[in-house]
């Protein structure tokens, strides 16, 4: 293992029946990252979510969590977890204090130790004054609050958090996402998400995965930087086919737009411009605009998913006989 890795995940894979759900998925994270972790509906992100948890066995691959291998030592590897699922795991007839004093036993805080800790992680999630208050009265900002409370209450290294801010109002939204930051300088944090602007605005990291293999794993200033100088503007008098676009050295796609205009996705390393400008003057296209853009999080998400499922499509069809 990495020695400066929190969480290391190698190779991993999780078949139902014929169904790969995840494939062959590896990355790793440090202590003080936030990674998003972004997929479509079904790309295999809560079934990874799941097996790092400890809730779901891999069906190949290991987990190691700050030293411990996950299958070989799970008492261990899971100590040092904290996990918030999709749907918070709350007591609705217990109190504030209740429910987190019993999610303080459950991870073997000595007795004498348990207030203090309640009160720590009250205070960090901002629970300070609704203690003695039913969780099922709370709102359900506040219940996500108590659900991100058990899940930091042992101090684990590690904090994964599965679609943290789902049916939360935008106020409560960017609470929860001011939390998520304030978590992330003192832990590892793996953010699940489909939600885009969640990952620009909390992450240090973004992975995608689709169809259960992961097809981008990148810092957020990489990607920041490939989406500033990563597309054009271009607009004909005669506009070409797209498929004569496409076939332009360092074009990845062509989106036709209105009169004639197309919005033209391109390899960050590699600008078509120069060869866009002197065919269009060999094949007589009547050029007449040509400008930079900002690829945004949502079309590089989108190019991203879509380059993975066309290249299946055509492995696939390449085999039927």
């Amino acid at each position: 293992m990495n020695d400066s890795a929190l969480v290391e995940v190698s190779h991993l894979a999780r078949a139902y029946g014929d169904l790969q759900a995840v494939k062959d998925v590896s990355f790793s994270i440090r202590k003080g990252e936030v990674l998003g972790f972004l997929g479509p509906n079904g790309a295999g992100k809560t079934t990874t979510m799941q097996i790092l948890s400890g809730n779901l066995a891999p069906s190949a691959g290991s987990v190691t969590i700050a030293g411990h291998d996950l299958l070989e030592e799970p008492r261990a590897a899971k100590s040092k977890i904290g996990y918030l699922p999709e749907q918070p795991p709350l007591y609705r007839e217990l109190t504030v204090d209740e429910y987190l004093d019993y999610c303080a036993a459950l991870n073997r805080i000595p007795r004498g130790e348990r207030k203090a800790a309640v009160d720590k992680a009250k205070e960090r999630c901002g629970l300070r004054e609704v203690g003695r208050r039913l969780i099922g009265n709370l709102s359900k900002g506040f219940q996500q609050r108590v659900g991100l409370a058990q899940a930091i209450i042992h101090l684990p290294p590690l904090v994964i958090l599965d679609e943290p801010t789902v049916g939360l109002d935008p106020i409560q939204i960017r609470e929860i996402r001011a939390l998520i930051r304030e978590l992330g300088r003192e832990h590892g944090v793996i953010l699940s998400t489909h939600i885009l602007p969640e990952v620009q605005a909390t992450c240090d990291r973004v992975q995608i995965i689709h169809q259960g293999e992961l097809v981008l794993n990148e810092s957020i200033g990489n990607l920041e930087r490939h989406m500033k100088g990563a597309s054009l503007t271009v607009a004909f008098r005669t506009p070409p086919d797209v498929e004569a676009l496409k076939a332009i050295a360092g074009v990845s796609a062509v989106k036709p737009e209105q009169a004639g205009r197309f919005l033209l996705l391109h390899d960050a390393d590699n600008n078509p411009t120069d060869a866009i400008m002197r065919l269009a003057g060999e094949r007589n296209w009547g050029l007449y605009e040509i400008r930079p853009g900002r690829v945004s999080l949502e079309q590089l998400f989108v190019e991203k998913t879509a380059a993975a499922t066309s290249g299946v499509e055509s492995t696939t069809a390449g085999t039927t006989p």
